[in-house]
Formats: structure tokens, sequence, C-alpha cells
């Protein structure tokens, strides 16, 4: 039998990075004075905008003024659809994807039109010919790309997305890439893209791989078109100074990052491997904190109500087309095989039931 406190609740299901930030994160919060919280940033007067956007312009190269900080990645991409799309126009979302999209583009009045992304074997993928098909047909005002895709983990490779870029060029795109940095293998140019293309929008959060949900930060590098957004989004009494400092450090801290990043690679595998071997479930290659698993219909409401009393909280989809689906943020290593114990618990008591059912 497997027991488990009654207090403690892990929750699975919103892929929130488990294992914390970094310890320098909590150094500031240790250190932090009066100062920083009943005072104004004056970094206006060494003519930046912030201190965060002051470190990330150097860390990645490019001027200040192309980095555009918010309140999160949601916040950022609320701003952008709703500087860019009128009444009546026209925004291409992914056919599965993260809720909020089409939640801020029915906001915004506009029409929302999906774009394919396929079940393969062991992925999904992104249709590219079919993205280009419907982008051709439709001549969307503003697109939303998401790679690694939420919920179904697949991501767009260098070659796609040059191509897929190049191909709607003419038109606002904005790249989420709020999951990107778990594959340690695998690298963008965020500047190097929006040089090339004007009205990219390229956006990233210290809420997944930094584990900073908490503090609500994140990103944007802009194209040269988008000097609206950004006269939109400035903020004349500057942003928080305390967020601003624990992200700084979080940046600081590549070395804790890499490692809690590879125990979580590691965790994904024991995951797709596991899950793979029982009968009915088809567990898909993720590039983000998250797996999506498809599991037998008959035993999504028994699973769900089975972990949710042991108090292992993971995400029961029930979007069109992903209804008999269940997302499992990749947690702890404890918390990993806490879930695989349960599911495997009841598992075997589902099979235990179906071969008592039929003598």
């Amino acid at each position: 039998m497997v027991t488990i406190n009654k207090k403690a609740m892990i929750f699975l299901d919103r892929n929130e990075n488990q294992y914390g930030p970094s310890p320098a994160c909590f150094k500031v919060l240790q250190n932090s004075n009066e100062e920083t919280l009943n005072i104004y940033s004056r970094d206006f007067t060494r003519g930046i905008k912030s201190l965060l956007s002051e470190r990330l312009a150097h860390d990645f190269g490019t001027e200040e003024k192309k980095i555009l900080l918010g309140y999160g990645s949601e916040d950022i991409l609320k701003q952008a659809v709703q500087c860019y799309l009128n009444k009546g126009e026209k925004i291409m979302i992914p056919s599965y994807s993260w809720w909020y999209y089409k939640k801020i583009a029915d906001d915004a009045e506009g029409i929302s039109i999906q774009y394919p992304i396929v079940e393969g074997v062991d992925t999904f993928y992104y249709d590219i010919e079919g993205m280009i098909e419907v982008y051709n047909e439709q001549k969307p005002k503003l697109i939303l790309i998401s790679s690694p895709n939420n919920p179904t983990g697949n991501r767009l490779e260098t070659e796609q997305l040059n191509f897929v870029l190049d191909k709607m060029k003419d038109s606002i795109v904005v790249l989420d890439e709020a999951y990107l940095l778990f594959d340690e293998t695998y690298k963008t140019d965020p500047v190097g893209l929006v040089n090339r293309f004007p009205n990219l929008i390229i956006i990233r959060t210290f809420s997944k791989y930094y584990a900073l949900a908490g503090i609500r930060t994140g990103f944007a590098f802009l194209g040269d078109n988008h000097d609206r957004i950004s006269l939109l989004s400035t903020r004349y009494l500057g942003f928080n100074r305390l967020s601003e400092k624990i992200a700084i450090a979080a940046l600081d801290s590549p070395e804790y990052y890499n490692s809690i990043s590879m125990k979580m690679a590691s965790d994904m595998e024991m995951l797709y491997n596991e899950l793979n071997q029982w009968p009915g479930f088809t567990a898909y290659r993720s590039f983000a904190n998250f797996i999506l698993v498809k599991i037998p219909s008959e035993i999504k409401d028994p699973l769900k109500k089975y972990l949710t009393e042991r108090n292992m909280i993971v995400k029961f989809m029930n979007e069109e087309g992903l209804d008999r689906h269940i997302r499992i943020t990749i947690g702890t290593h404890p918390q990993n095989c806490m879930l695989l114990k349960l599911i495997r618990f009841f598992m075997c008591k589902e099979i235990k039931h179906e071969l008592v059912q039929g003598v």
C-alpha cells in the first residue's frame, strides 16, 4: 500500500520548476533593505530602462532598447496581441496550444485561425507545409508560435524555424520560447533572428527554467518594427527592483541550473520509458519540462480520483483532440518516483480487476 503525508500536496500540473531557484536568489531576499522597497528605481538617470534589461542586452549582445520586460511572458503575450490585433483581424495559433492564446485573441475581438500540429509515432510535430498553406490562405495580421509547444512538447528545429519566419516575414510573429532552455543541446540566436526579421518578437521567461514563477518576470527581444509596443510598455517609474535583482542572481547561477536540468532530463527519460510500457499508454517525446501522455479513456476519471486522493496533482487535459491525455510536469526525482509508483499501483489494480471480471 502506498502511503503519503496528507499535508504534502505534490503539484505536477502547471509546469513549475519544483527544484526551486538558485540559492543566490534567496541571498538577494536576505540582503534586501528598506530602500529596495520604498524607493523608485533611478536607472533612467543612466539612460537605461532597468538593471535587468541592461544585463540581458549585455549578455545577448544587443541594444537595451530591443529588450522588453514584462510581468511574466503572459503579460508580454497579452501586450503584443492588444497592441497589434484589431477587432476582426486574424491571428494564427497552433491547433494544440496553451488555452491563453485563444483567450487573449478573443479579448481583442480577433479571429483565431488554427494551423496544424500533428501527432507522430512518438512525438507531435509542426506541419510546416500546413502552416504555410494556412498563412497564405488567411493572410493573418499576427502569428503565435510556441517552441517548445505547450502542451505537446514539440519544437521547431533551427532550419524549420528560419524557413517559417522567412515565409511569414510580412506579418507580426510572436515566438514563445518559455520552455526553450530545458534542452542544453539546443540553442537559438534571438538577437540574430530579430535583426533578420524586423516584425519578430521573441518571448522568454524566468518562470520555468529559472524556477521563478512567483516573481512574474518575462522578457522579449524586439525586431526593428516594434517601436510601438516598446513605447506602450515603457515604465517611467521603473520595474520591480527586488524581482530584477533576483532574476540577475539567477542569470549568475548557470552551474546550478545546468545541474537540475540534467536531473530533469534523466527523469523525463525514466517517465517516458515506464509509461510507454502500460497497455493503452503513449508517452510523447518532449523538449520542455513536461511530458504529454495519452491514456485509455476508461481510466481517465478513476486515475484522476486515485491520484488526487493521494495528493498527487497532474494535468488532465480536456481540449478537443487531447481529451484522453494527461500532462505531467517533471518534478524532483522523489516526486517523479512517487508518481510512477502510484500509477503502477493503480494499473496493477485495474489489470487485476479486469482479470477477475473475465473469469
